[in-house]
């Protein structure tokens, strides 16, 4: 035994550090030497146009995380160079998200940055694990549905806790209904300035946005100048930066007051000058009574958060990867891997959780992404903030990152997916609305535990009932006959169905009954015994009941229990002497 096992992991260490598994776990190499201007030029253009994004965002989405700005921008550019070494999709710029923000507010509890740092490695620690260990089939669980009902109900409890800073109150809750019964409590307190900072900022990227459908010129590519195609790059470009355009814009605004006195608007305030200490993520923290909370302690404050979290930027991620193959295969094992290093970097540099962005991944693939390298020039960008900008942030008011985050969001509440899904099965709809309505109700992880539940109930009753078909059929030599035929593989929740409208349909007809187990290919225990209780019935009746085409690995299941008058035969031919000669059913 032990040679066999020392066999198996020599195997398996060859496998593992072979060529071919070196290069499909350093994806750089498989680019790399092939890299040219043209990729240089193309990653460039887009690195930038993804860094103008992500430093407004990163500063806005450590709002909805809790916790101040700047670990938002730590967690902006390690990663970056991380996903360049390992990272499969060309468009994925890795960093905040909404999503995971959020998800990161409700695991940590307000509990503070370390917390969330400490929460970044470990969840990078579960990613990278899940792909060490080829378990990505758990993203499966999730289902489409599910996925568009917690992708809307984030949306608008993120939009629900931005609220508080458009209309300048301090509100707190993390759920939805505490958020909002927050905001009602403290809605006098409504600061006017700061409300139509909010809503103007709110207003101007909405339409800004819709910059980037303009179109100038002709229609037909060829027929346009050289002016007309700078032109529509230059409003583009607007409409892709319009958040960067609009912090800059408030900034010099908050600025400009700040000159003059006090400013009528909430700014962000402090924010510490340079990069961030690399050290390694906090094991134990000390806590306001000047106690220590040790390891344990930390990550009990998690729950559930500390798996929920990583499984479902995984599935963010790899939904991002899937939108821009082109019709390609998705390695999500190496995205796990990928994300999960990520991860894991990011909390040596003080950062909270973060995976890839939809909307930033659009950006990057509009701008003309060739290869993950863009992601040097998004993560120089990022440092160079750090280095040089962050004393000017101070000015940045807090409308004006509330406004960032909710026009951003409000467009992946996804009703566009339900009339869909009406028409093909509206069944779908079940665990999509259980899931949007248990997120909004209770926390983010609860809601999707929900919505999968749903669905594993859904799939159990479909296995407890499968279709089956029920006609009357004449043999060649005009013997009629019940065919009766069920769509799936019988297993033990389906057996007493099926067993009691076959005796049900047998009974009420009174002719030979035959079970087409042309879809059968499993069976269990269960399905055996019952099977020859059933044909025992049969006997006792004095009626044919006959299994047609059933699979050899299913027979011996049946036969295992060695149940009496158990008749099976392959071929239509064979109907007519079976039935005469062993049942003696008289024919034409």
């Amino acid at each position: 035994m032990p040679s066999e096992v020392a066999a198996w992991a020599k195997a398996r260490a060859r496998k593992f550090f072979s060529m071919k598994t070196l290069r499909r776990r350093l994806p750089i190499t498989q680019w790399l030497p092939h890299y040219n201007k043209e990729d240089a030029v193309g990653d460039l253009v887009a690195g930038v146009t993804v860094g103008l994004t992500v430093i407004p965002q990163s500063l806005a989405y450590s709002s909805v995380a809790g916790i101040p700005p700047q670990y938002g921008l730590y967690g902006s550019f390690l990663g970056c160079f991380v996903y360049i070494l390992f990272g499969s999709c060309k468009d994925v710029p890795m960093g905040p998200t909404a999503i995971v923000s959020l998800l990161t507010y409700q695991t940590v509890h307000d509990m503070g940055p370390q917390y969330a740092i400490l929460l970044c490695f470990l969840g990078g620690c579960v990613e990278l694990l899940m792909g060490l260990l080829g378990l990505g089939f758990l993203i499966d669980f999730v289902s489409g549905p599910v996925a568009s009902g917690f992708t809307s109900a984030v949306a608008l409890v993120i939009v629900t806790s931005q609220v508080k800073d458009v209309l300048g109150i301090s509100a707190s809750g993390s759920t939805f209904t505490e958020m909002w019964g927050s905001v009602i409590e403290s809605i006098t307190e409504t600061r006017l300035w700061d409300t139509l900072l909010g809503c103007a900022c709110i207003a101007v990227l909405l339409l800004m946005r819709l910059l980037t459908m303009v179109e100038i010129g002709p229609k037909d590519d060829e027929k346009r100048s050289a002016f007309h195609n700078f032109v529509n790059k230059a409003v583009w470009l607007v409409a892709t930066a319009r958040n960067a355009i609009l912090v800059l814009a408030c900034g010099s605004l908050g600025y400009w007051f700040a000159l003059r006195g006090e400013p009528p608007f909430r700014l962000i305030g402090y924010i510490p000058p340079g990069l961030p200490t690399f050290q390694p993520p906090p094991f134990s923290v000390i806590k306001p009574d000047n106690t220590t909370a040790g390891f344990v302690e930390m990550v009990s404050t998690f729950g559930s958060g500390m798996l929920v979290l990583p499984l479902l930027s995984l599935l963010e991620d790899i939904a991002i990867c899937k939108a821009f193959s082109s019709g390609k295969p998705v390695d999500a094992t190496q995205e796990m891997i990928s994300v999960g290093l990520c991860n894991i970097a990011n909390s040596f540099v003080q950062a909270f959780p973060g995976s890839g962005s939809l909307s930033r991944s659009a950006v990057n693939n509009c701008s003309g992404v060739r290869t993950p390298l863009g992601g040097l020039y998004t993560g120089l960008l990022v440092i160079v903030a750090l280095v040089f900008f962050t004393p000017y942030f101070y000015y940045i008011p807090k409308a004006t990152l509330a406004g960032v985050i909710i026009a951003a969001v409000v467009f992946m509440v996804e009703v566009r997916v339900v009339k869909p899904m009406w028409r093909t099965k509206k069944s779908d709809l079940i665990p999509g609305i259980g899931t949007f309505i248990s997120c909004l109700a209770f926390r983010i992880e609860i809601g999707v535990l929900v919505g999968v539940a749903i669905n594993v109930v859904s799939i159990l009753y479909q296995a407890a009932r499968p279709n089956i078909d029920v006609e009357k059929l004449t043999t060649r030599k005009g013997v009629d006959y019940l065919m009766v035929t069920p769509d799936r593989c019988l297993i033990f929740p389906s057996t007493a169905y099926v067993r009691n409208l076959v005796t049900k349909h047998g009974v009420k007809q009174g002719v030979p009954v035959v079970i087409d187990c042309s879809h059968i290919y499993g069976a269990d225990f269960t399905t055996a015994g019952v099977v020859s209780n059933m044909t025992e019935d049969f006997i006792r009746r004095d009626q044919p009941l006959l299994f047609f085409n059933l699979k050899p690995g299913v027979v011996e299941v049946f036969e295992g229990l060695q149940p009496k008058g158990l008749v099976v035969y392959y071929s239509e031919d064979d109907l007519d002497t079976i039935l005469k000669e062993r049942f003696g059913v008289a024919t034409v």
